[in-house]
């Protein structure tokens, strides 16, 4: 089995940092990708940031230039560091990953953390 570990997430003031932490962990031959989606009430989940390996990450406009993702493959995690946060980030962020189990053949399979609400304050 894989399981998604998320950490990280809480209470900021507006303008404030977070640094969100996912480690993986389980029957992992490889990762494709790790990145983090979010979720806000009443809004469809979408892309915050995600990172493939060998391959340069890609970012959603609206957090471009805020937020940098990067992971540490010897570990199996990915690291979202988030700044200058505004009241609109707050969300349900949730970990993924696309990877290949050992019991498994092929491409990969998509994986997803339990979620971590991030709240920011006027």
């Amino acid at each position: 089995q894989v399981q998604l570990v998320e950490s990280g997430g809480g209470l900021v003031q507006a303008g404030g940092s977070l640094r969100l932490s996912c480690a993986a962990s389980g029957s992992i031959r490889s990762i494709n990708a790790m990145g983090w989606y979010r979720q806000a009430p009443g809004k469809q989940r979408e892309l915050v940031a995600r990172i493939r390996t060998g391959a340069t990450a890609n970012y959603a406009d609206s957090v471009k230039g805020r937020c940098t993702i990067s992971r540490d493959n010897a570990k199996n995690t990915v690291i979202l560091q988030m700044n200058s946060l505004k009241p609109e980030d707050t969300a349900v962020y949730y970990c993924y990953t696309n990877l290949v189990s050992r019991a498994t053949l092929g491409y990969g399979t998509d994986y997803w953390g339990k979620g971590t609400l991030v709240t920011v304050s006027s």
